[in-house]
């Protein structure tokens, strides 16, 4: 069973909107006893912040400060089975502790509205021991544009001027630039500035499926030649246009409209639990494409897994949940993927991505 780091997760929103213990087997895509059954050894557990908490000062801040005190929690209760990370070496000790060892930590935010235009409040985050950062999610900012339609006229192309700070912060603190939900224009100006190759944490590849979270051949060729990673995602709705097409319709039925829940992430959940059940099996092999796309444009050192779970609903056959990471090893070895690239593409590309981010903190 070869090791995993998952590049990005979203669990943290039901450990504090549900109550779910992490530790233990929970209703949902990932926690440690289906990370263990996966072979889960290091993830990156993110602080998703929706872009509606922007719409109120401060809101966006008490939410992300919220997120990271039930990673604190978690961390305090399970301190033999998780451990925070916040530089290679740590990452280094969970790939060979093996299945015995605790899984590696590393804490990140999803969405740049989190530190509200502040560059002291990355310092902040920093101390906390978040170690990566989402410039963008879906909504716009007023330093960087996402990679959706609807900017005003007060967002710029790419980043600002405040962008390009934020950017040059994040590599003094040691944080890595992740690039996942930026716009175009807003990721070659990051790959200009960063300190450390960027991640592209959870984002496709956009020949393979025109979506805009995904990126294109260009993209992919640039960030190789910046040094950095793409985590591929099991998020059904960007590998595949034809079965987006197919989640489009599920979701105007009865069995997708009827379900509720106390809040967004409650409903999320179980929304997710009807499509995936009112829908045939998502093939594996669409993960695998992309994947191998990226293998072919970027080689071996620079494609790892960002499943995006507990942020997405419907999942391929097989990765329904963290137990299921060895079945997308076995699928790319039966494509031909050798067992060196098969260890970088499953650890060690993430590992070298967030090291060489995380180890610019130690030169400041």
């Amino acid at each position: 069973m070869l090791p995993i780091f998952d590049a990005h997760c979203d669990a943290l929103q039901r450990s504090l909107d549900l109550g779910h213990d992490l530790a233990q087997e929970t209703h949902g895509h990932l926690d440690l006893a289906k990370g263990a059954r996966g072979g889960l050894r290091a993830a990156v557990l993110t602080a998703w912040v929706d872009g509606t908490y922007a719409d109120e000062t401060g809101a966006s801040k008490r939410r992300t400060n919220a997120l990271l005190d039930a990673a604190d929690d978690l961390l305090a209760a399970a301190p033999d089975r998780i451990v925070r990370v916040t530089d290679g070496e740590g990452l280094e000790t969970a790939r060979l502790a093996g299945p015995d060892g605790p899984v590696a930590c590393v804490l990140a935010i999803e969405g740049g509205h989190a530190i509200e235009d502040d560059l002291d409040q990355l310092d902040h985050y920093a101390a906390r021991g978040v170690r990566a950062m989402t410039l963008t999610w879906n909504n716009h900012l007023s330093w960087a544009r996402s990679c959706r339609e609807g900017a005003g006229a007060g967002v710029p192309e790419g980043l600002s001027e405040l962008g390009r700070d934020v950017v040059k912060r994040m590599g003094e603190l040691g944080m890595l630039v992740d690039l996942s939900h930026a716009g175009e224009r807003t990721f070659y100006d990051a790959l200009e500035c960063s300190a450390a190759p960027p991640m592209v944490s959870h984002s496709g590849c956009r020949a393979l499926s025109d979506h805009p979270r995904n990126i294109t051949d260009d993209q992919l060729r640039a960030l190789k030649e910046a040094g950095g990673v793409l985590g591929i995602p099991f998020a059904t709705a960007f590998l595949d246009a034809g079965e987006r097409d197919a989640e489009r319709a599920f979701r105007k039925t009865p069995a997708y409209g009827e379900v509720t829940g106390k809040d967004a992430t409650e409903r999320l959940l179980l929304q997710g639990d009807a499509i995936q059940s009112g829908l045939p099996p998502f093939p594996i092999e669409h993960v695998v494409n992309h994947v191998l796309h990226a293998l072919e444009l970027m080689g071996p050192d620079h494609v790892a897994i960002g499943s995006d779970f507990d942020g997405i609903d419907r999942r391929p056959e097989g990765l329904e949940d963290a137990s299921g990471y060895q079945t997308l090893i076995q699928a790319l070895s039966g494509r031909g993927v050798d067992d060196l690239t098969l260890e970088k593409i499953a650890y060690r590309n993430a590992q070298r991505a967030l090291t060489a981010a995380m180890t610019v903190t130690s030169q400041h």
